[in-house]
C-alpha cells in the first residue's frame, strides 16, 4: 500500500514537472511569434516603396533584445533538457524528507541554474548583435549582410561539430543518469549548481549552433525552429550523436559553397 502511494505521488510529480515545462515552452514560442516586443519602423523610399528599419540602439532597446534572446533560449533549449529535468524530479522526490514541496524546489532550482547559463549567453549575444549592427554587418532581418562572414560562420560551426569538446559535452547531455551520478550535488545550493553545471555542458555543446541564428536571421522563426529541432535530435534520439557529425559535414559544405560564390 505504501509503495503504491509512493509510486502514485512520483508519477504525479513527473506529470506536474512535464506540464510546467510544456507551458513555459509554449509561452516562450508564443512570445516569439508575437514579435518578441520588437517594433519595426518603416521609411518611405518614394514611389510607393517602403523599407523596414530596426529601432536605434538604446539601453531600453538593448533590454528588449536581451529579453528576446533569453526567451529564445528557453524556447530552443528547454525541450532538450526535459529528460534530465524529469529525472531530477524523480530523484528529488525519492530523497526528499519533506515531501513533494522540497522535491519541487530542487527541480525548480535545477532548471533555474540550467537557464542561468543560457541567460548569460543571451547577454553576450545581445552585446554581439549590438556591435555587429553598429558596424553595419546585419541586415533588417537581423542576419549577416556579408556573404563571406556568413559562410565563415557556417564552416566554423560545421568544424566545431567534429571537435572533442563538442563530443564530450554532447555525451554529458545525452546521458542524464550518468550526469546526475557524477555531477549531482545535494541540498538547495547543490540543485542550483548542478543545473548550472548541466547548462555549462549544454552551452559547450550548442553555442556554435546558436551562432547560426546570425546566418538565417535572429527573428526567422523557421530557422529558429530548425536549429531547436537539431539540438533536440542530437541530445535525445539514439542516433543523435552521429547526426551531429553529419550536420557538421553539411555545414562545412554549405559554408564553403557560400564562400566560393562570394569570391
Amino acid at each position: 500500500m505504501t509503495a503504491g502511494i509512493f509510486l502514485a505521488a512520483l508519477r504525479h510529480d513527473r506529470a506536474v514537472v512535464l506540464g510546467s515545462i510544456v507551458v513555459v515552452i509554449v509561452l516562450a514560442w508564443t512570445y516569439l511569434l508575437l514579435g518578441a516586443g520588437i517594433q519595426m519602423d518603416t521609411m518611405d523610399m518614394g514611389g510607393g516603396r517602403w523599407m523596414a528599419m530596426l529601432p536605434e540602439w538604446t539601453p531600453g532597446y538593448a533590454l528588449v533584445v536581451f529579453v528576446m534572446w533569453a526567451v529564445m533560449m528557453v524556447a530552443m533549449m528547454l525541450p532538450s533538457a526535459a529528460p534530465v529535468t524529469l529525472l531530477v524530479a524523480s530523484i528529488a522526490r525519492k530523497r526528499a524528507d519533506a515531501g513533494s514541496a522540497a522535491a519541487g524546489a530542487s527541480t525548480a532550482l535545477f532548471v533555474f541554474g540550467y537557464l542561468a547559463l543560457w541567460f548569460g549567453f543571451a547577454a553576450a549575444a545581445t552585446v554581439l548583435q549590438w556591435a555587429l549592427d553598429v558596424a553595419g554587418l546585419l541586415s533588417e532581418e537581423m542576419a549577416f549582410g556579408n556573404a563571406v562572414l556568413a559562410g565563415g560562420v557556417l564552416v566554423a560551426a560545421g568544424v566545431y561539430q567534429w571537435t572533442p569538446l563538442k563530443e564530450a559535452c554532447l555525451r554529458h547531455c545525452r546521458s542524464p543518469l550518468d550526469f546526475l551520478m557524477f555531477h549531482w550535488r545535494e541540498g538547495t545550493l547543490g540543485a542550483l549548481t548542478s543545473g548550472m553545471r548541466h547548462g555549462a555542458f549544454c552551452l559547450g555543446c550548442c553555442w556554435m549552433l546558436m551562432a547560426l541564428l546570425f546566418v538565417g536571421g535572429i527573428m526567422n522563426l523557421l530557422w529558429i525552429g530548425a536549429i531547436a529541432l537539431l539540438v533536440l535530435i542530437e541530445k535525445t534520439l539514439p542516433w543523435g550523436g552521429r547526426m551531429s557529425r553529419v550536420t557538421g559535414a553539411l555545414l562545412v559544405a554549405w559554408g564553403a559553397s557560400a564562400l566560393l560564390m562570394a569570391i
